[in-house]
């Protein structure tokens, strides 16, 4: 029986743990060796990311993971026995990549519940490729993309 892509994330979600925004804050505060990895586009992580993500996009991140392949990231290889924290806009594609990552071998890998929307949601800082603190109010409209009428359901 075909699955929905909010089944499918709720099968992962049996093995997948998540941690909100407010906790990642306080983890990296506790935790220096943490490893936040985000795995959207390019395009989305140049106008706002959390400040010392490593940026892996979703549709290279088993060869990132992986070595002997141009898109292998050796930081991110290494960090099998680190603490991982996968990053997306909402929390959806970062569910999939922990998925992923732990069949990979990956021991201690989490996603961030609400992704980048909720850590502006909850006022904490973002930056842009350029170095600079993104304004709240700009990454809200840029983090919540319409849904256009042919993209919705008949139901």
């Amino acid at each position: 029986m075909a699955k929905t892509f909010k089944q499918l994330i709720a099968d992962m979600l049996l093995s997948v743990e998540e941690i909100f925004p407010w906790d990642l804050e306080e983890l990296m505060d506790e935790n220096p060796d943490l490893l936040l990895v985000d795995v959207r586009e390019i395009n989305e992580f140049e106008n706002c990311y959390i400040k010392g993500s490593l940026h892996i996009p979703r549709g290279i991140l088993e060869t990132a993971c992986d070595w002997d392949y141009p898109d292998t990231a050796p930081e991110l290889v290494k960090a099998r026995d680190r603490q991982v924290i996968l990053v997306c806009r909402s929390g959806n594609r970062s569910v999939p990549a922990a998925f992923t990552m732990q069949l990979m071998g990956y021991k201690n890998v989490l996603s961030l519940k609400t992704g980048i929307k909720g850590w502006n949601d909850s006022d904490l800082p973002l930056i842009n490729s350029k170095g600079e603190t993104v304004d709240p109010d700009w990454a809200d409209g840029f983090l919540t993309p319409p849904i256009r009428k042919d993209q919705l359901s008949a139901n």
